[in-house]
Parts: structure tokens; sequence; C-alpha cells
């Protein structure tokens, strides 16, 4: 065999694993490497991460997880009262290993932006550092691209790109002055690679916090910055996601037999992912992997395949509903 052929013959095999790969694990192929043959997310015990949105879903399930390796945490979201759950959840799952002052509740409505440094002050004073940002707080959306009212375009950037930016340049400013090699995390979605459809103004702030993150990274390399993406999850996302009118909820619950990952699979590849440091990540049962890593790499065969897929099939995807007869939008 020629050198030639060896090389196309190892480039044939590298695709192959690939889409191997892409086919049968739940999430991209460095993470998957990270948690194989990574660092533990045991390496993180003792760090003090704050977690915006703990009260429920992901949040909720990286909190347990943490929790369960020692990481000393600050919980905060609207509901008070299952943020407290949450931070007993998590005093059980430590054995031991953490008391009640290792975990800071604070109840923070994440629009209220005056109330951010206060909150931050707050973290510093109780435990003298911040090592790991979570950005996970914010709302999906369900709505016909033509038909949302500009105001639900404006909320929706307010909680899901400008609140979340501003507390994290609270964050960065904290790291520079105090020569701390922090770490900012943000929960993106698969929406923020792709154009996912009855989702514009979602899928639009997804895409600009990428461009943000994308920018510190650049920026300010001391900084650590990781940008994940979740797939179709079990939590109550869709109940809370805005449609096209201000002050109304999409209020469709997910269901059991939906075709989504688990919230607490998703918040332990978080965790891998937030204890390796990746850069950028994503998670989702197939055929997401496909749809995220063509997406990428491959832009002009994604528009070629999204097109034969057509959107009432790339939404029944997106939803976790490919094969749910309770599907809604069979009706």
């Amino acid at each position: 065999m020629g050198f030639l052929a060896a090389i196309g013959l190892i480039v044939i095999i590298y695709y192959i694993v690939q889409f191997f790969l892409w086919t049968i694990l739940d999430c991209d192929i460095e993470l998957f490497l990270a948690s194989t043959l990574g660092k533990p997310i045991s390496s993180l015990k003792g760090k003090v991460v704050w977690i915006t949105g703990a009260s429920s879903g992901i949040g909720r399930e990286l909190a347990k997880i943490l929790s369960k390796n020692g990481v000393r945490l600050i919980l905060t979201a609207r509901n008070s009262r299952e943020l407290e759950a949450t931070k007993q959840e998590c005093l059980l799952l430590a054995g031991g290993a953490l008391n009640s002052d290792d975990i800071l509740v604070i109840t923070l409505d994440m629009l209220k932006f005056a109330y951010h440094q206060d909150t931050f002050n707050r973290v510093i004073q109780h435990f003298r550092g911040l090592h790991i940002l979570v950005n996970n707080a914010g709302r999906s959306q369900r709505a016909e691209w033509n038909k949302i009212d500009i105001n639900v375009d404006r909320e929706l950037f307010e909680l899901d790109v400008f609140s979340v930016i501003h507390l994290s340049r609270l964050a960065v400013t904290y790291f520079e002055q105090n020569n701390v090699k922090g770490q900012l995390a943000v929960t993106s979605s698969t929406a923020g690679l792709i154009g996912a459809p009855n989702s514009a103004s979602y899928t639009g702030a997804k895409h600009a916090l990428h461009g943000y993150y994308e920018a510190l990274r650049n920026e300010k390399p001391n900084i650590n910055v990781n940008i994940y993406c979740p797939g179709p999850t079990f939590s109550n996302f869709l109940q809370e996601a805005f449609v096209e009118i201000p002050g109304q909820k999409y209020n469709h619950p997910v269901q059991s037999d939906d075709k989504r990952m688990t919230a607490e699979r998703c918040a332990y590849l978080y965790a891998i992912a937030l204890a390796n440091n990746t850069g950028l990540c994503w998670s989702g049962i197939f055929p997401i992997n496909w749809i995220a890593y063509i997406g990428l790499y491959y832009p002009n065969i994604k528009r070629f395949l999204l097109a034969v897929i057509g959107t009432r099939r790339l939404q029944k995807i997106r939803d976790g509903r490919c094969n749910n007869t309770n599907d809604p939008s069979r009706a």
C-alpha cells in the first residue's frame, strides 16, 4: 500500500469512527473522553461554586452532584422554598462532608440588576472568595417567528442574555482584582448551535451568549470559559417557556415517554465539563449529536439535511417527541 493510500485509509477510518461515536454517545466526543479519561468531579472538592437557577431542573441536579463531591455552593433563584429544599437534599447527599454554612441560599430575581452587586458582595463575605460562577437561570420559548411580539424578544433577552452578562462582568472584575484564575460557565442550548424552529428569540439569545463568551475567552485568557449546550432534557422548562405574547407561558409539561436525557445525567455531564474546563460541549440523545456536529463543522451539509428533515420533524426532535403519540403538535 502506497503512502497516500495509507493516509486515505486512515482518514476514512477516522470518519467512520467519528460517525459511529456520534450515533452511540449522548454527548460530544471531547466531553465523553473527559468523563472517562479526564479529571473526576471530586477534583472540584473544596471549591466555591455559585449556581443561578438552582431551584429546579439542571441547576438543582448539578448542585446535588457537586455537593456529593464536597463542593461548597451558593444557590440562587426566585423560589426560596425550593432553594431551601435543594439545600437540604445537598446536605444529605454530602454525607457530613458539608455543613449548613457550606451551602449559602439567596433568593435572587436575575432581572433585578440592582441587587446583583449586593448579592455578589454577600457571597464573597460569606465564603471569602469564589471560584466558579455557573449561569444557569433562563427560560426557553415556543412561538412562530413572525408572530412574536417585540416585547417578548426584549423580555427574553433581558433574562437569558443581559442579566447573565451583567452578573458575569461582576465575577470577571472580582477575578481580575483578586488575581483569581476564575471560571465562568453558562448553560446554553443546542439551539445555540443551530437555528431551532419556533424559538426565534431563544435561539437568538443563545447565539448572543456564545458571542459574548467567545469574545471573553479571547480577550481574557486567564478566565476559564465553559459553554454547555444541553439538548432535550426532562425538566419543567417547557412549562415556563415564553410564547409570542408578553406575560403568557407555553405551559406544556414534558411527557414521560419523551425522548429526553434525564436532568441527573445532564447535570453529571455538566459537572464533568466544569472539572475538565471544556470550552464548548453539548449533550443529548440521538440524533442530537449528529445535528450538533454537522451544524458546527459541515454547515452546507446541515442546511441540506435540515431541509430534508423538515421543520415539523425537527421541532419534534427538539421537543424529544419523535416517537411520542401524545405530542400536541399532532393535533
